[in-house]
């Protein structure tokens, strides 16, 4: 097996570490409650359960990115941290400015403010993380 690259290795070490626990975290409190929402009312929602199954999958993909490390998993990790912004922030707009729309909350509503504001602030702690142990040409 190839050793990490020194890049790679600070991707899951100190905030690293901790990174990837808080997106362990999110990855199954979002989906655990989207699909406990989706089995059990549905109908009440659904726009608002879809988008919570959705925030499950990519923090999941954003879980596994950060685990696996690489090429790929960096790739990964910046995708999945780049949709996450960009679903907290239409969403959290979208629900602040026409709350109708949403008759139940998402992770991602109202920014994150039923999870402390933590999806709000977690792409931009991951993108940085990212950039900052991106791999440097030797």
């Amino acid at each position: 097996m190839a050793e990490a690259r020194p890049a790679d290795a600070a991707l899951r070490t100190g905030l690293g570490r901790v990174l990837l626990f808080v997106y362990g975290v999110f990855a199954l409190s979002a989906s655990a409650r989207a699909g406990v929402q989706i089995a059990t009312h549905f109908h009440e929602a659904p726009l608002a359960y879809l988008l919570s199954a959705a925030a499950g999958l990519v923090y999941i993909a954003a879980t596994v990115g950060l685990a696996i490390g690489g090429p790929r998993g960096r790739r990964l990790a910046l995708v999945s941290c780049t949709i996450e912004l960009i679903g907290v922030l239409v969403v959290g707009t979208l629900s602040v400015a026409d709350a109708v729309a949403f008759p139940d909350d998402t992770v991602w509503s109202r920014y994150g403010s039923g999870y402390g504001y933590v999806p709000l602030v977690l792409p931009f702690v991951g993108l940085w993380w990212i950039w900052r142990h991106r791999p440097r040409p030797d």
